[in-house]
C-alpha cells in the first residue's frame, strides 16, 4: 500500500506541475499579445518582431 501511496503522490505532483506550467504559459501569452498590440500601435517594428518570435516559441 505504501508503494501505491508514493506513486499517487508522484502523479499528483506531476499533475500539479503541469497545471502550473500551463497557467504560466497562458499568462505570458496574454502579456505578449498586449505588448504586441502596443508595439503595433507605436510602429515599433523591432519590438513587434521580438515579441512575435517569443510568442511563436511558446506554441
Amino acid at each position: 500500500m505504501d508503494k501505491m501511496k508514493a506513486t499517487y503522490e508522484v502523479m499528483l505532483g506531476l499533475a500539479a506541475e503541469m497545471v502550473w506550467d500551463e497557467a504560466l504559459r497562458k499568462r505570458r501569452t496574454d502579456i505578449l499579445y498586449r505588448e504586441i498590440d502596443t508595439a503595433l500601435a507605436a510602429g515599433d517594428k523591432t519590438a513587434f518582431r521580438n515579441l512575435t518570435e517569443e510568442l511563436k516559441s511558446l506554441a
